[in-house]
């Protein structure tokens, strides 16, 4: 169906269009230098920041008003000054050679612009965040304004810094590619897929939920976009064979949080950290991979022992699809994600690998006749348009981090953290993880996740590194509590999202979140203790990590739900979470620990089954 656009909407689509296309254009031809090709990235995100999100709003997203267009103009000429002035920025000595009047002008107007575009698309927590930190450098820290100006708009250690360069090179590709597969068919598929598998079995549509969040979140790598797409359909299933609205709209939201954790695509503060690290994005998806598996499979057996424990039945067989004809029908769809993994395994970029999986979407699309509908010039012509408006958060939201990064950089404060945290800590590494953990989650409530993991960063990894944490341990723990920030109460966006579809209480759906994500909330500290989960170490060592850490998580999820092989006791429900600790923490003694727990359990239930019978 053809939208109906306003010229407002039409300007936006044009804007976004082009957006894309530059983009497109670089990641073939490769990329200029690097302030000018951030800057045109900042710029074509205010741009639509400013004309998606006007200051006054009728009803309609689209029509931004006189003072809106000023904001526009005045992003253009901020953002295209560095491109103009190229050679003057790039040959100038920092913090030598005088500001002229115009640098003045134009750093406050940048600052300004990024605090207010980040405000109007994500809210108010991370421009008062980056505001604080200004008012910090120029009062407590004594940082000169000269100073200020230099680290913020002239180089790359503030504004334009690496957030934002992995937000113009990696992110906007991958969520263009998310955009284009899923305007090929892409997204029935997966739900389609999920159904045919476990639709039938105990709880069906729960695990649907858990399969297809899953999948849909490794393109989108966004847990409120992910739960507004697949919960509009999972969550009323969910409520019709029997789940409570508070534990719907929960599996809803844990199941999309995860996504961002899952390979091979993730979200963006997993390119980020690829950077941060100087590795390859696709060592950082080799790290992710057995933790995304516990958190899945934890969710996955919590929602069957809940259903089993509650008696409930799947959908009947007849109203499911088959997995045949699904695959027979749309499974070619499956390529592009094959097309990426496979050029990124190759040794090439994440970039390039992303530009290939682009190409291949239309091909792929072509192949059978089923989804050749979806290869129209509008239809892809939407793909590019709201690729471009999915990014418009990230770009700001990475821009505005940058402005934290600058005044950590310039005034030393990640220094004076480190100290304070090790401080609070007396030096005990389990005492700064929960300090950590506690100050992630503050960090991340209402803000991306991408943001939350760069501050954090730059605040929080140096102190545990300094206490003996393996550095790629170190930035696992704090990515994931910044994840976790969207399903921890108070400020749950994700539970938020989900509870506008299931329309529950939502201090219920906050707890019941938490008792589904438990296991995300344990994984980090078992790979600080034993970062063979991470892939680190010997063979024979990690498979031993992972498959005591498989089995405690479902022990843990037993033990939260109240069953295992039928309903448990609290004795028995006390020595689950028992085991399940037991063999998450690494050590031969706490593993056989967790086993003889486990024996008893599943002893006291086989004789228990036999007399019922």
């Amino acid at each position: 169906m053809t939208r109906r656009l306003t010229p407002a909407g039409w300007a936006i689509a044009i804007v976004s269009v082009a957006m894309s296309c530059f983009h497109l254009f670089i990641a073939w031809y490769g990329p200029p230098d690097a302030l000018t090709l951030r800057s045109v990235h900042l710029g074509f995100a205010l741009a639509l920041a400013f004309l998606m999100m006007p200051a006054r709003r009728s009803g309609e997203m689209d029509h931004p008003g006189w003072l809106d267009i000023v904001w526009v103009v005045a992003s253009v000429v901020v953002c295209g000054y560095l491109v103009v002035e190229r050679d003057y920025v790039i040959n100038r000595m920092a913090y030598v050679d005088p500001l002229r009047t115009i640098d003045w002008f134009m750093a406050g107007g940048a600052c300004l612009l990024v605090l207010e575009g980040t405000r109007r698309v994500v809210g108010l927590t991370l421009p008062l965040t980056a505001l604080a930190f200004l008012l910090y450098a120029v009062g407590p820290a004594g940082a000169s304004l000269p100073q200020l100006a230099e680290q913020m708009y002239l180089g790359t250690e503030g504004i334009f810094g690496i957030p934002l360069y992995v937000s113009a090179t990696y992110v906007m590709l991958f969520i263009l590619f998310g955009a284009l597969v899923e305007r090929t068919g892409t997204g029935q598929l997966f739900m389609d897929f999920a159904m045919s598998l476990a639709g039938h079995s105990a709880g069906g549509p729960a695990k649907v939920a858990c399969i297809t969040s899953g999948m849909f979140g490794t393109v989108s790598g966004s847990a409120v976009a992910n739960v507004m797409t697949t919960g509009t359909f999972t969550i009323p299933l969910m409520k019709r064979i029997g789940y409570s609205p508070a534990f719907a709209g929960a599996v809803e939201a844990v199941a999309s949080t995860g996504g961002q954790i899952m390979p091979p695509i993730m979200g963006a503060a997993a390119f980020i950290m690829a950077e941060f690290l100087g590795i390859s994005y696709l060592t950082v998806a080799s790290f992710a991979l057995l933790p995304a598996v516990l958190y899945y499979l934890s969710v996955f057996m919590t929602v069957h022992f809940e259903a089993r424990r509650l008696g409930m039945k799947g959908l009947p067989r007849a109203d499911l699809p088959r997995l045949g004809t699904v695959l027979r029908e749309r499974g070619h769809l499956f390529l592009p994600l094959v097309v990426i993994v496979g050029v990124l395994m190759s040794g090439y970029s994440a970039p390039f690998s992303a530009l290939c999986g682009i190409a291949s979407t239309i091909p792929t699309a072509l192949l059978r006749r089923s989804t050749r509908q979806y290869v129209r010039l509008g239809n892809l012509l939407e793909a590019l348009e709201f690729g471009a408006r999915n990014t418009v958060s990230v770009a700001l939201s990475c821009a505005c981090a940058g402005i934290v990064i600058g005044v950590i950089y310039l005034t030393g404060l990640g220094l004076e953290f480190t100290d304070l945290v090790l401080n609070a800590a007396a030096s005990h590494l389990i005492v700064a993880l929960v300090l950590t953990m506690i100050a992630g989650i503050v960090l991340g409530m209402g803000m991306p996740t991408a943001p939350a993991y760069i501050m954090q960063t730059a605040l929080l990894v140096p102190a545990l590194v300094k206490l003996g944490v393996v550095v790629e341990a170190a930035h696992m723990f704090v990515f994931y509590f910044a994840i976790l920030s969207a399903i921890t109460p108070p400020v749950a966006l994700a539970v938020y999202a989900a509870n506008g579809i299931s329309r529950a209480a939502l201090w219920e759906s906050s707890w019941a979140a938490l008792r589904l994500g438990a296991t995300g909330y344990i994984v980090p500290f078992m790979f600080v203790f034993g970062p063979a989960l991470l892939m680190i170490g010997s063979p024979a060592r990690i498979t031993l990590a992972a498959v005591t850490a498989i089995v405690g998580v479902v022990c843990l999820a037993g033990g939260l739900s109240g069953y295992f092989l039928r309903n448990a006791t609290m004795w028995q429900r006390v020595l689950l979470v028992g085991a399940a600790f037991a063999l998450i923490k690494p050590g031969v003694a706490t593993d056989i620990a967790g086993a003889i727990m486990i024996a008893l359990v599943i002893a006291s239930q086989t004789v228990a089954r036999r007399s019922a019978a």
